[in-house]
């Protein structure tokens, strides 16, 4: 498995290639560099993708989903697919990898994205146009009373699956979800205690978890011990919740 990655310097001409592509290519409006290649570039590391909006004129949106050419003029592209009614991810021939969205203009206020950068655009379009106008999801956090209790049904459900014979369900239900949960818990915690670090993404909360809850990421070994030790997992994760402070029903934890 290729581990080397990608220089930082190397993605960030790739994209300015694919918007001097775009330019060249007769009907596009604009490029927008988003995440880490946007406006979030003290993220950016070797191992960084490219996430882009590629912004084309009225009735042309089909023609640069269905053909590819204009990447390919940026660099030879070894796979992609469509991953999305709007766009695809894609591996360049030097492991680049893309993962993008092709929108015309009037379809961007319904759709929700962090701000943008512009990395190409035509001259008569507004900059405006990397900011969006449907907010993203707000990061709002369900209540702690909400929290435990489905993190709880969630281990109780799924040593019910688990003694069935569902492997595979009951670890998701408790290694994924129930975990999830405690995630929640402690993003709650700090948010109260004014210690919430900003760069949480709106769509994962997972997401550069071990930089943002070190003291989290040091359990989650014991917390996702694998397929075959679910039992393990839900004895960790009450054991955490319990570390916590977090108040649990203990007519459901003598059934589990």
């Amino acid at each position: 498995m290729g581990e080397t990655g990608i220089e930082p310097a190397t993605l960030l001409g790739r994209l300015d290639a694919v918007g001097t592509a775009l330019r060249d290519s007769g009907h596009a409006l604009a490029l927008i560099g988003l995440g880490s290649v946007g406006l979030d570039r003290e993220r950016l590391d070797r191992h960084s993708d490219l996430d882009f909006f590629a912004i084309v004129e009225r009735g042309h949106k089909s023609r640069y989903i269905d053909r590819l050419d204009w990447l390919e003029a940026a660099h030879p592209v070894t796979w992609h697919y469509r991953n999305t009614l709007d766009g695809h991810k894609a591996l360049m021939a030097d492991g680049v990898f893309c993962e993008f969205a092709v929108f015309e203009p009037q379809e961007l206020a319904a759709i929700p994205f962090t701000p943008g950068r512009i990395v190409w655009k035509r001259d008569d379009v507004d900059p405006a146009i990397a900011v969006p106008r449907k907010p993203v999801p707000d990061g709002r956090l369900p209540d702690e009373e909400w929290i435990v209790g489905e993190a709880l049904g969630l281990l109780f459900v799924g040593m019910q699956r688990w003694r069935r014979g569902e492997k595979l369900s009951a670890s998701r239900l408790v290694q994924g979800h129930a975990v999830d949960r405690l995630i929640e818990l402690d993003e709650l915690r700090a948010r109260h205690s004014g210690t919430f670090m900003a760069d949480c993404d709106p769509f994962g909360r997972e997401r550069r978890l071990e930089r943002r809850r070190p003291g989290l990421a040091q359990e989650l070994a014991s917390l996702i011990p694998g397929y075959e030790r679910t039992p393990d997992a839900v004895r960790a994760i009450v054991a955490a919740f319990e570390r916590r402070g977090a108040e649990l029903n203990h007519a459901v934890l003598e059934r589990l």
